[in-house]
């Protein structure tokens, strides 16, 4: 195990970086939430053919790149530097992810070319801790009814993937009523799906918490990014921004914040790199049941860190940048929208703590 990054991970990290530089400067992103079409599917094509990163967790057999939850973390990463308004998230790592479970071949080459995006039509904020509230019937002929609510990915979605159960069910997004909702990340929409006699094809089994676990570890990439982004960002300004003839990151208090802000950074990339690690083993070796434990734990460990992280940098930077960081014009408010509601996204900090004490086998409380 190591959390440095390799030769190949820096190299993906810099073809990233640089197409979203530019292509996915601050302002186009502020842009985008202003309108109607807040995801640049534009975009999504070019990183997909381009780069590749639609096919990361999909073996080389089935088109794709046959990397792992590593890579996947890297490109996290650098999306949430971006708070980039692209559907990797919900389709290239959530998506994939149980398809590759159900063993759906066809698909999975879909999705690996970025043509064809699909969304795993789950809320948000749905716990892998316990069990969803089944809100979808399913009739002996694969006919589908009910709704779910708060699914990211699924306006911008080809293909849905709705588990049912243990069984995990393709339907055709155009077959559905999808309704964008209000959403307080303006760069990531969540929809209500509804579903009215609607055709399914039942794909194979899922395991619906080992799913939205390794959604939860590798989340914890993107808000070590929003986090990294604002701590940047913010001593860049302090070191400019002048008071007293001084510059503001000169004063001890503001010195002080900021070296608290660096060491819980480090700390969340630690995290986050450590679940990266343990997510990245083959798909294809079976767990044992202490590889499984190691793995769940990993992503709990990384999901309660960097969730809390990304919100108190976020709140720090918009407070040390001043009357501009109130601003609407300063993107500073999009990570701190976006790493608020990732809080609650797979699983509360809370619930991930829970679970760390239960996986860990750590006394309760008396």
């Amino acid at each position: 195990m190591t959390l440095l990054y390799t030769e190949i991970e820096e190299e993906l990290r810099a073809s990233v970086r640089d197409l979203l530089a530019d292509r996915c400067g601050a302002a186009a992103v502020l842009r985008r939430a202003e309108s109607e079409a807040p995801y640049d599917m534009d975009l999504w094509k070019t990183l997909s053919r381009d780069i590749g990163v639609a096919g990361l967790l999909v073996p080389e057999e089935y088109g794709g790149a046959g990397a792992s939850a590593r890579e996947v973390a890297v490109v996290l990463e650098e999306l949430g530097r971006a708070v980039a308004p692209l559907p990797f998230l919900t389709s290239s790592v959530l998506a994939t992810k149980a398809l590759l479970q159900a063993g759906e071949e066809e698909l999975i080459q879909e999705l690996a070319s970025g043509e064809t995006t699909a969304a795993l039509a789950v809320s948000l904020a749905a716990s892998p801790y316990r069990p969803p509230r089944e809100t979808v019937t399913v009739t002996d002929e694969g006919v589908l009814n009910g709704e779910i609510r708060a699914v990211a990915g699924a306006d911008v979605a080809d293909v849905l993937l709705v588990p049912v159960g243990t069984v995990l069910y393709r339907v055709e997004a155009a077959d559905v009523r999808v309704g964008v909702v209000p959403s307080l990340d303006l760069t990531r929409p969540v929809a209500t799906v509804t579903f009215s006699g609607t055709p399914g094809v039942a794909l194979g089994r899922i395991d619906l918490r080992g799913v939205l676990s390794f959604g939860a570890g590798l989340l914890a990439s993107e808000q070590l990014g929003v986090a990294e982004w604002c701590l940047d960002t913010t001593l860049s300004y302090i070191k400019e921004r002048h008071q007293f003839a001084r510059p503001v990151g000169s004063f001890q208090a503001i010195k002080h914040r900021m070296a608290d802000l660096w060491l819980d950074v480090v700390r969340a990339r630690a995290a986050a790199r450590n679940a990266a690690d343990l997510l990245a083993a083959d798909p294809g070796v079976p767990d044992g049941e202490e590889t499984a434990r190691d793995r769940e734990l990993a992503a709990a460990v990384a999901a309660s860190w960097c969730s809390e992280v990304a919100v108190h940098v976020a709140e720090e930077s918009v407070q040390l940048h001043g009357g501009i960081g109130m601003t609407w014009e300063h993107p500073v408010h999009l990570y701190l929208k976006r790493a608020k509601s990732t809080e609650i996204a797979f699983g509360t900090p809370g619930a991930h703590r829970e679970a760390v004490a239960a996986l860990a086998d750590l006394p309760g409380p008396a």
